[in-house]
């Protein structure tokens, strides 16, 4: 494989599958069953999953809900689908470890980078949840983060759209995507497409020094598989 290690982010959304609300059990199965695939390639596998199948702080705080409180409840949501995915990815047979951001002992091991590290040399799956544990930071943010801090060769991101776009391709038809682009355009354009916590976890900063390479993907049921060979941008 050309990747020994790889940072899968997936969209707390696509878990719905159908549904206008929560996890869909056929999808959570379909998601297992690609990443048992991979995994079985021998590739160590680390996943930060969202949770906006089940709440998007942003929206509480659109709705008048106070901003941190929110993202504090997105976080729980994001803990919920981990444990939902730990839980698919061990009805077919892989290790899994949940890792969080916030202690939740009970449930899950506190994030400790040399751990989480540990794990994925023994062929454990490790899910990170809780986003970064701080608010007004989405769970792009903590993807890119989790890669850089454990080394990830490449951060892969299945979600709803196949790319970044000008702005959100489910809402609004006038949207166009990007075959490629720089953080430097990112920076200059100031645009607010889909992703672009990804590009770039804070207006006017950038991930130094780091060689983790990003890509996205559409769809993570259909895409876990292929790769496309893109530009590095």
């Amino acid at each position: 494989m050309k990747y020994k290690r790889i940072l899968l982010k997936l969209s707390g959304e696509a878990l719905m599958g159908d549904r206008q609300y929560g996890i869909d059990p056929a999808r959570l199965a379909e998601y297992a069953d690609e990443i048992k695939q991979i995994h079985d390639k021998g590739v160590q596998i680390a996943i930060v999953i969202g949770g906006g199948n089940i709440f998007r702080g942003v929206a509480g705080a659109s709705n008048g809900m106070d901003r941190v409180q929110g993202d504090y409840m997105g976080m729980l949501a994001t803990v919920i689908n981990g444990m939902a995915l730990q839980g698919a990815l061990e009805d077919k047979g892989m290790l899994t470890r949940l890792q969080t951001a916030l202690k939740i002992e009970a449930i899950a091991e506190p994030y400790i980078k040399r751990r989480a590290v540990r794990h994925l040399e023994k062929g454990r799956i490790v899910i990170f949840g809780a986003g970064t544990g701080n608010p007004y930071f989405t769970t792009d943010t903590a993807a890119v983060l989790r890669g850089v801090e454990i080394h990830a060769d490449v951060i892969l991101k299945g979600t709803r759209v196949d790319g970044i776009y000008t702005s959100d391709p489910e809402k609004d038809p006038t949207a166009t995507k990007f075959d490629t682009i720089s953080f430097e355009d990112v920076i200059k354009k100031r645009t607010q497409c889909n992703g672009f916590d990804s590009v770039y976890p804070k207006p006017g900063k950038r991930i130094a020094h780091s060689r983790v390479r990003h890509e996205q993907k559409g769809q993570p049921g259909e895409n876990l598989r292929r790769r496309k060979h893109r530009n590095r941008s």
